[in-house]
């Protein structure tokens, strides 16, 4: 049985006085359902010292473990600070970073390396959907972002379609179903049922609490990937709450 997540990420958002809406989310945090949120690198610290029965993770990491490389975070840096997570792929690194599968494969790699879950995330461009190439980008994500030694409990994957972050634009159910249950199929295949089983499958795009039940209704769909609506407990509350309730 996998086991629901809601994942918030704050992106370049949140001063310490952000700190302040872990309390209600980590009280929500009580029911089946893990919650993550991964807070800017300068909170990572903060977060994991008060944010009692929350995970939390980091938003990136350096492939490299340490070295001449200024302004970059390593995975055990993120670890060292309390960190349990870390996102990698996000479309947002791949087109204002020049982030490649491969670059996001060796990020990987040191992620596990330093005792890092990771949330991989992939996602195809309105460009993409309208062409109906959206299958074979996801499937070509996964073939080479994925390292061997994938397992249910170092890896969790994210679906974003990258037309839908923060537009407000969301795939119908069917779309989203179609794209879980494919990748679900692809890391079956790969890593063989029981792995492919157990991957938690998440979905990010403009998730809110108005459409959050009927998303988490949708097959394979374990989660979700929030961002703007997880900065504050009185949106992501809500959300945690539609999961906890699927999970039931």
């Amino acid at each position: 049985m996998r086991t629901k997540l809601a994942a918030g990420n704050w992106k370049m958002n949140g001063l310490k006085a952000a700190l302040s809406e872990l309390g209600e989310m980590a009280a929500a945090a009580s029911g089946p359902a893990e919650v993550l949120i991964c807070p800017p690198a300068t909170l990572v610290a903060a977060a994991a010292d008060a944010a009692e029965g929350l995970a939390i993770g980091g938003q990136d990491c350096h492939a490299k473990a340490s070295g001449a490389h200024t302004g970059d975070v390593s995975a055990a840096m993120l670890a060292d600070a309390g960190a349990e997570y870390v996102i990698l792929g996000h479309s947002e690194r791949r087109t204002d970073h020049d982030e490649h599968d491969e670059d996001v494969r060796a990020k990987c790699e040191a992620a596990w390396e330093a005792g890092l879950k990771v949330v991989l995330c992939v996602g195809e461009s309105l460009e993409e959907r309208e062409a109906s190439n959206t299958l074979d980008i996801i499937g070509g994500q996964l073939a080479k972002s994925i390292p061997d030694g994938a397992t249910g409990h170092n890896l969790v994957v994210a679906y974003e379609p990258i037309w839908a972050i923060g537009t407000g634009k969301v795939p119908t159910t069917d779309q989203i179903g179609e794209v879980h249950d494919f990748m679900r199929a692809r890391l079956e295949k790969r890593f063989g049922e029981g792995v492919g089983r157990s991957v938690r499958l998440l979905y990010g795009g403009s998730v809110k609490p108005s459409n959050a039940g009927e998303i988490f209704a949708v097959s394979n769909v374990d989660g979700a990937l929030v961002g703007g609506a997880s900065l504050k407990a009185a949106d992501f509350v809500p959300i945690i709450e539609a999961l906890n309730a699927s999970a039931g």
